[in-house]
Parts: C-alpha cells; structure tokens; sequence
C-alpha cells in the first residue's frame, strides 16, 4: 500500500500529465482559435456567397479575444451602435465561439446570458445562437458531430465541460452564482439592464481565472451602467469601448440609406428616438415630449411579456380608439384595446367614411362589450352619425372641448380634450405609479408618441401641441398616437389609470401623487393577478384593476 507521501506524488504526476494533455488538445482542432474568435469565425463557420463578419464586427470580436493586460484573460468590451448593425449575431458568435474552444480544450466555462428583457433573450439572442450553430462547420469542430437536442436546447447549451444559459436581467443573484475557470458574460441590449447586474459579474473578474464581458446596446438616455461605462467615468477605465457609426454601418451593407433618410424624415434628426435608433448615440428625450421615448419602450417590451404569455385575455373594458383621416395623405388608423392592452393598430389609406365605419362596426359586432371613441373633428363626425344610426356603441372624441380633468397631482388643469387626453396617457405610462399599460412594438407609433410636446399655460393648464403644429413641425400627422390616446381615455373617471396591487394584504398608504404605491415586484405580470383594486386619486374611489381576476 503506497505511503501518504508516495500518493501525493502519483496525484502531481497525474495532474502534471493532464495538464500537458491539455496543452496539447489546444494546439490542435477547434481550440486553435482559444484566443482567436475572427479565426473561429473565418475557419470554422460557413459563410454563403462570399459574405462575413463586418469590419467593425471583427475589431469588436479581437477586442474581445486579445486579454487587457498579462496574466489571467480579462476583456470588457462595451459596444453601442444603431439599431440593425447586427448586434445579436455578434453576440451568438461570440458565444459559440467561447463555449466550443473551451470545451475542445477541456476547460471548465460557463456563459451567463441576460438582456434588458426577457423578450430579448428568448426571441432575439438565444435564436440567434440556434441559427448561428446551424453554420458552425462541424467537419472543422468535433470531428463532425453537430450539437445534439440534449446539448442545444431553448435557452441552454450543455457540452462536456460547460454550459451556457439565460437569466433575467432583474436576477442578479444568478447572474453572480456563475462560477467556472473560465467565465464569459453576455450583456444583450444593455441599456435597460440594471447596474446590480453589471456588478454581478466582479466576483469573476476578482479572481485568477478567465473572464469575459461584452455589453451591446442600442444607446437610451444617457443615465445607467451602460451609459457610464461609454462616458468613461470613473472607475470604469477597464471596459473597452465602441461605437459603431451609422456610416461605418452603411459602408458594411448593414444598413440602407434609403431606411435612415425615411427615419430622419418621420421621427426628426434632433429627436432621441432618431439620435438612438440611426446614430447610435445616447440622447435624452426631449424634456418637453409629452412621452419620454424610454416609457414607450417599457410599454412596448410589456406588450411582448403579454404576447409571449398566450395572449391572456385581461380584465378591463374594450374600446377602439378610431383616429379618421383628413386628407390623401393621412391615415385612418383603428386601435383596438382590451383592458391595459392595445392589442394592435390597423392602418388604411384612402378610404371613404362609410367604409371606415364598416370596418369599426365589424369591430364593435365581434366585441359587443367594446366602445368606439371616434376622432369627430373634420370628417370624423359623419362616421360617429353613422355608428350610432345603426345602435352601435360609439362617443365622440372632440380634441379642442374643455374639460375638467387635472393631472394626477391635482395641481394643473388641462386646456382641452386633447391635452387631457394625451397627459392621462403620460400618467398611464408613468414608471413612478408601477405602470400596467401594454403597447403594440411599432415604429411609427414609437415616433408619434415621442412627437408631441407641452407647456404650461399662464391659468395653470398644461397645453399640448397641436395636431396641425406638429405636422408643421415635424411634416406628418400622428394618426397611430392619436388612436392609441383615443383607446385609452375616457372623460369619466371608469378607466383604469395606473398601478394596482392586491387585494390580498392591501394597505391604505398612497404615495406623494396620491396614487397607490409600486406593485410588488414578485406579484407576476399584471395580467396574472389574483383579483386586485384600485384607488382614483381623483374621485378617492376604489376600482376593479383591468388585469384582475
């Protein structure tokens, strides 16, 4: 029986002979390119007709591989740019390329996943990743056996050494119980993702092994993790930083000219939603927009949780905001909600009124629970007539009558309909009141939304901008904002206005606007809630939540 002595040397020589195993499986196959992810890319992906990685796609990716300084790898690199210079597929790339030489080389890795949603991850990157192993050129890569349904699955890749998944940005903890030799984080859509998650990641960079970070976003306002790491602030000297420009993303064929004039024209070259989506550039929406552009993104990306969760059918009432054209060049544009959600927008050109009140009353015939709001001023009127000559449900939507609604403060009153109506959706839409509302990810109306502006009258009235003014302005009408607004007001007080929280345990304390605290983050989606109330801070009195049971 050998000696404790005598063991301890058999367990050197074994460990000694395993690592000279696997220097020599890195010399050779797929882990050639352990520090290499262009070579990877080159040599070990299929590229049809002719076509690769981008230029700045391959300086990002060798910022990416070349270690910061001697010793231990560590690389940070933070990447900003417009919307459609292929992002995600440097991400997926990134990833298979990290995930197949670490495990050729007997590595022990791992690769934590997260976005600024969950929508992100699910239908955008971890996609991505399926479609980019589709290319990986496995004659080249593991002796020709392709990843099996075992190791490849929705959001995970499961290999001999290693593994990679997806986590929720708001799961720091997960984020943080990442632990491997060697470690790589992939920061998807980064703008939105919170600092707390940024800093799970220290623990790895802490320490003596491996570790990789890329962040990639389209740019938001210029506030969070993602915004201070591109600002250079201090402490934050160890990420390296790109900017991708909209002409290095022409010049790459990633993006059409045609696509970023078209954007120019309809949101403005001075607007945020122009400055973040065309030239990659952070920018703060105009302070004087009636909707921030980031509330209507947080708006959007809920429409998407409520899509991805079936479509569940919330509580609350059904209305069709009709906005009708006035002329050739506007559209009349239908938009159906159902409870905090609007489901959709229909758009049509060049119809007559009779064959806009067809199609609401096709609407109004399948839901009969649902109340058509119809723009009346111009040719409108003719249609609300019509709707209610043959007994539909329909009122009227008069932009330019007073009213008596004030803000949620109580403080100011409004100028008109049209004010009041445009400021109630602001308030619907408020991240301070734990929104609920759920908006359709669109374009266009991204862009009329983020259009209009206010002020304060001397009488202590908010005014928004005109409808005409902004077409002056900006030379569009903004027919989908407009049907959105019309969906989701009412002159009553009926209409549910911001958060809830539930009945269970409810608590009488409201904040400082009079409205009802944040919704507790581990109550679910609010179109999941158990049965849930409402305090109108204007009435004082208690509504049903539209996402109650």
């Amino acid at each position: 029986m050998p000696s404790a002595a005598n063991a301890e040397l058999l367990d050197r020589l074994k460990y000694l002979r395993d690592l000279q195993d696997r220097a020599a499986r890195i010399r050779k196959g797929v882990a050639l390119y352990y520090d290499d992810p262009v070579g990877f890319a080159a040599n070990c992906m299929r590229w049809p007709d002719g076509r690769f990685l981008t230029d700045y796609q391959c300086s990002i990716l060798e910022m990416l591989g070349k270690p910061q300084s001697d010793g231990a790898h560590r690389s940070r690199v933070a990447v900003r740019g417009p919307h459609g210079l292929g992002k995600t597929a440097l991400a997926a790339t990134s990833a298979l390329w990290f995930a197949l030489t670490r495990d050729a080389a007997g590595v022990d890795w791992k690769i934590a996943t997260t976005a600024g949603s969950w929508h992100q991850l699910t239908q955008y990157l971890w996609p991505e990743i399926h479609r980019w192993a589709g290319r990986v050129r496995w004659d080249v890569v593991r002796d020709g056996r392709r990843f099996t349904r075992a190791e490849l699955q929705n959001l995970n890749l499961r290999l001999n050494h290693g593994s990679a998944f997806a986590g929720a940005s708001a799961n720091a903890a997960l984020i943080e119980g990442a632990h491997a030799d060697s470690l790589m984080f992939i920061y998807d859509e980064s703008k939105a993702i919170p600092a707390d998650t940024f800093d799970a990641c220290e623990g790895a960079f802490s320490g003596t092994g491996e570790a990789l970070a890329l962040a990639i976003s389209t740019p938001g306002d210029p506030a969070g993790r993602f915004y201070d790491i591109h600002a250079r602030k201090r402490g934050y000297e160890d990420w390296r930083v790109r900017h991708v420009t909209l002409a290095e993303a022409v010049a790459a064929g990633r993006i059409d000219t045609g696509w970023a004039e078209q954007r120019r024209v309809q949101w403005g070259e001075t607007s945020a939603v122009y400055v973040n989506r065309v030239l990659g550039e952070f920018h703060a929406g105009d302070e004087n927009s009636v909707v921030p552009l980031r509330w209507a993104e947080e708006a959007m990306a809920r429409w998407h949780e409520w899509d991805q969760a079936g479509r569940p059918e919330p509580a609350g009432p059904h209305t069709v905001g009709v906005d009708v054209a006035r002329s050739g060049e506007d559209r009349t544009v239908l938009a159906p909600r159902r409870g905090n959600v609007v489901v959709e927008l229909r758009r049509s050109v060049r119809e007559d009124t009779m064959q806009t009140t067809g199609r609401v009353k096709g609407i109004l015939d399948a839901d009969p629970d649902c109340l058509a709001l119809v723009d009346v001023i111009g040719i409108g009127a003719g249609v609300l007539d019509r709707l209610r000559e043959m007994g539909c449900k329909a009122e009227g939507f008069n932009a330019s009558a007073a009213t008596s609604r004030r803000d949620v403060t109580g403080e100011l009153g409004m100028a008109n309909v049209r004010s009041a109506a445009w400021w109630s959706l602001r308030e619907q839409l408020d991240p301070s009141a734990s929104p609920d509302l759920c908006l359709p990810d669109d374009d266009m109306l991204l862009g009329d939304l983020t259009a209009p502006g206010w002020k304060v009258l001397s009488g202590g009235k908010i005014q928004v901008e005109s409808k005409d003014d902004i077409r002056k302005r900006i030379g569009r009408s903004t027919d989908d904002g407009d049907a959105v607004v019309q969906a989701c007001w009412s002159d009553s007080v009926d209409f549910p206005l911001l958060g809830s929280i539930p009945v269970e345990g409810i608590a009488e304390v409201l904040d400082a606007k009079g409205t009802w605290a944040v919704r507790p983050e581990d109550a679910g989606p609010p179109w999941a809630q158990p049965s849930t109330v409402e305090r109108d801070p204007r009435s004082g009195t208690v509504q049903r939540s539209p996402f109650g049971a």
